[in-house]
């Protein structure tokens, strides 16, 4: 006998609390599978699915895999908490802060009270001024306005299974949800990381890193680390990380010539140079990647 959709998404809340993020994944993809020809009579259901399989998705690192899941979960059901926190989270670990703060200022229209919301707009709102000055709010793309009817849906329980209805309270409870805490620490101690960087104080920062990897595989927290590596002149490490930030994101600009850093300083200027090639495949015009590539091709 066929396991039902609901059985399926339960075996994969199983997977994912014991940290089996990859197989978890695929139980929720089989059940999405099941209810597609349901259409519009099972969207909170699908909703609920999407926005768990993004949840394992954002574990794994792969933020992009889970903006997408978590933008389908909120076209099936507008303002859902988790698939704006999970897909918040995406856009910050990808730098695309403008985005985040959007999502993390949406949720709490939806519900004032989440903590995890108002950190992540209180490091967006730093990450912004730094980088867009004073004026960053000009720069920001439209913020929905959260219907009543959306707000007030947290305050009533759902009488079914968790799903897309449920308090934030009870569905901290759920499989997925308990990942929230996880990774809004490694965001908190990747940001103390950050602040130890400016301070000069690399090794202490990449301590900070660390603990956030363990939490969470980001590939910004790897460049970070990876650039702390490079100021410590510890050049293989450097291209670990660099290697590991390029397994997320196949054309991440730091990650790319963080490397080729590291590798010129290890004298392997071949892969050094196919590097910088690479970065300059998608910004011809990176005045940095150009004079080191001048500098490798002297060398």
């Amino acid at each position: 006998m066929a396991a039902s959709p609901g059985a399926l998404r339960r075996a994969g809340n199983e997977e994912f609390r014991r940290g089996q993020y990859g197989p978890a994944a695929a139980l929720y993809t089989r059940a999405l599978e099941l209810l597609e020809a349901a259409g519009e009579a099972a969207a909170e259901e699908r909703s609920v699915l999407l926005a768990n399989r993004a949840a394992c998705h954002l574990k794994d690192g792969a933020c992009g895999l889970c903006v997408t899941d978590c933008s389908s979960a909120l076209q099936l059901v507008p303002f859902g908490i988790k698939p704006l926190l999970r897909r918040a989270a995406a856009y910050e670990a990808l730098e695309r802060y403008q985005l985040a703060y959007v999502d993390y200022k949406t949720a709490l229209q939806v519900d004032c009270s989440i903590p995890a919301a108002h950190d992540g707009v209180n490091r967006m709102t730093k990450a912004l001024l730094e980088k867009d000055g004073v004026n960053w709010r000009q720069k920001l793309p439209p913020i929905p306005t959260v219907p009543v009817s959306a707000q007030t849906r947290w305050s009533v329980p759902s009488a079914g299974a968790l799903g897309a209805n449920t308090p934030p309270a009870a569905a901290q409870r759920a499989g997925p949800d308990q990942a929230a805490a996880g990774t809004e620490r490694a965001q908190t101690l990747k940001a103390e990381g950050n602040e130890l960087v400016k301070k000069g104080n690399h090794k202490k920062a990449v301590e900070k890193y660390t603990e956030s990897l363990k939490l969470s595989q980001e590939c910004a927290t790897y460049t970070n680390r990876a650039l702390c590596y490079l100021s410590l002149k510890q050049y293989k490490e450097a291209v670990q990380d660099c290697t590991e930030a390029l397994r997320l994101d196949p054309k991440n600009v730091k990650a790319l010539y963080r490397r080729a850093q590291a590798l010129k300083e290890l004298k392997d200027y071949k892969s050094s140079i196919a590097d910088i090639k690479s970065l300059l495949k998608t910004e011809p015009k990176n005045t940095a990647a150009l004079r080191l590539l001048q500098e490798l091709n002297r060398a």
